[in-house]
């Protein structure tokens, strides 16, 4: 059966049941009919502190790593053992639903539901991150019409307009809205108080005299909050499985921080003994933007992390094209191991407590496996096999004891970086020793985005790094783990109210374009007016 066809087929609990078993009343819950919920956060006190567990991978390949599915496998082995456990994911942009990537709901018998709902326009949340974004370009676009009070300079205006679609014709003007800096705000405040605070940050421009200009400036804080008053709740669904989860904010890993909401991070922690989160893409991009800017924001740190590989995405850093990787190739997947290698690497110089977890496919081989399971050996970190897409939770009990014992252990996190050197050390320190490059390159526009930064006494604020997620270096056909390469800054952005500065590394763009041969082109109703195409 397809994705959609599974889904389908599950028995779903009233979410009132499932909230009912995180001791959740009815007044603390807003529904959305049977099957989905907000959380009215604020309103729940207590004590708890779960352990968190982040789950990462390797970097993606054309096929498809498995990181929500092994996610939310890793949930239901959790309760499967009869752990009190939550996921908190993120919420799907329709950009990819409809383009190339498809849903993010997870995958064959590890999936969350109603996977159709979540995939599309789920709470609103995406259209009410959206709308403010677009209230605050038509705020000043208003006031220089209006007189211009502020002497708004409309050649350095730098905010830009957002929407929820692939259109690459939108590029010079538009952002899409998991990119746009109102979602990134969303995604880092603690509460609605902070909320407004960076909402009233976001930098939107220049005045003629060089003067940077604010939304507090247009007194536009008491709006955008309330059009986000609803969506900063978290959304709860269940799995296949009647397990909850938590599927709040939606940033991308490869342009923003790429990491679910940290009050729904945070209520997480206080519901359950165990968190699974994640981050997205490659550890390069989403693990390490999860430790140096949410841990950073949100005072937080995992007790575990989860490093997702496949057999088929080393055969394809090995040289196996699509048309042979299903075939045992063990000399191959040697070839392939040098992009493990690199992320475990990496993930050891912020965290401990680290495991390997391949998800397993069918066309996996016992001599492949173990290849991968002496990597992991060499390196000291545990090996585990989840095959949670065929077989759910019970495919992932091993992993989830794994989980539940390495916890217990103490964790040794640390930062990458300090925050309070300077924006070029930062970025060096992440080039070289995240992606292991012998130098960074800048082009004369970042230089002097750099120097404006120092002038605004903003070098404190951590990095975020926008470039391919295909590779750790800036070039998407660059695999394994390369070293001594040149990384290219070719411009610097400025998300004053998220808290962070961004780096355009290499051809990322933040409006992405449709494939030649796009999603939406093979989804529809049926004659029973049931969505049928979307995965």
């Amino acid at each position: 059966m397809s994705d959609i066809e599974i889904a389908r087929s599950c028995v779903k609990k009233d979410i009132r049941d499932i909230c009912h078993d995180l001791e959740l009343d009815d007044d603390l819950l807003e529904l959305y009919g049977r099957y989905k919920a907000k959380i009215r956060y604020n309103d729940i006190i207590n004590s708890k502190n779960g352990k968190l567990i982040l789950v990462t991978a390797i970097n993606p390949t054309p096929y498809g790593e498995g990181k929500t599915t092994v996610s939310i496998g890793l949930l239901d082995g959790l309760c499967s053992i009869k752990k009190k456990a939550i996921g908190v994911l993120r919420e799907p942009s329709l950009g990819p639903v409809f383009g190339f990537k498809g849903g993010a709901a997870g995958g064959g018998y590890s999936q969350i539901v109603p996977m159709e709902d979540i995939n599309l326009h789920f709470t609103g949340d995406l259209h009410a991150i959206t709308s403010a974004n677009n209230l605050i370009s038509a705020a000043v676009d208003n006031h220089i019409y209006q007189g211009n009070e502020l002497g708004i300079d409309p050649n350095q205006i730098i905010f830009k307009r957002c929407l929820d679609v692939n259109d690459r014709a939108l590029r010079d003007k538009f952002n899409i809205t998991a990119a746009s800096e109102v979602m990134s705000v969303f995604c880092l405040a603690n509460d609605i108080v902070e909320l407004r605070e960076k909402l009233g940050n976001i930098m939107i421009g220049y005045k003629f005299n060089g003067e940077p200009v604010y939304a507090r400036d247009l007194h536009l804080e008491g709006s955008l909050t309330v059009l986000l008053k609803d969506a900063i709740n978290p959304n709860i669904v269940q799995t296949l499985e009647n397990n909850p989860v938590l599927v709040h904010g939606g940033p991308f890993a490869n342009i923003a921080h790429g990491c679910n909401s940290i009050i729904a991070t945070k209520l997480g922690i206080k519901l359950a003994d165990y968190v699974v989160t994640e981050a997205g893409f490659g550890s390069d991009l989403g693990a390490e933007k999860f430790f140096d800017i949410k841990c950073r924001k949100a005072n937080i740190k995992p007790d575990c992390v989860v490093l997702v590989v496949t057999i088929k995405a080393l055969k394809y850093n090995g040289g196996i094209t699509k048309e042979h990787v299903m075939e045992e190739n063990v000399d191959a997947v040697h070839k392939g191991l040098p992009n493990l290698n690199v992320h475990i690497e990496n993930m050891l110089k912020f965290n401990s407590n680290l495991i390997v977890c391949l998800n397993k496919y069918d066309s996996d081989t016992a001599d492949e496996i173990d290849v991968v399971r002496q990597c992991c050996n060499c390196y000291n970190v545990p090996f585990v096999i989840s095959d949670s897409y065929t077989k759910g939770g019970i495919g992932s009990v091993v992993l989830a004891k794994e989980v539940c014992d390495i916890c217990e252990k103490e964790n040794e996190f640390k930062f990458l970086y300090d925050e309070f050197i300077s924006p070029e050390e930062k970025i060096e320190k992440i080039c070289k020793e995240i992606y292991h490059a012998g130098s960074v390159v800048y082009s004369d526009i970042a230089k002097a985005k750099l120097e404006q930064i120092k002038k605004l006494e903003l070098s404190h604020l951590p990095i975020c790094i926008s470039k391919t997620q295909y590779s750790i270096t800036d070039d998407p056909k660059v695999l394994g783990y390369p070293t001594g390469h040149e990384m290219h800054v070719r411009d610097i952005e400025l998300y004053n109210g998220a808290g962070f500065i961004t780096v355009l590394m290499g051809s990322t763009i933040k409006m992405p374009g449709l494939p030649k041969v796009p999603n939406y082109e093979k989804i529809d109703l049926n004659d029973e007016n049931e969505i049928i195409g979307l995965s």
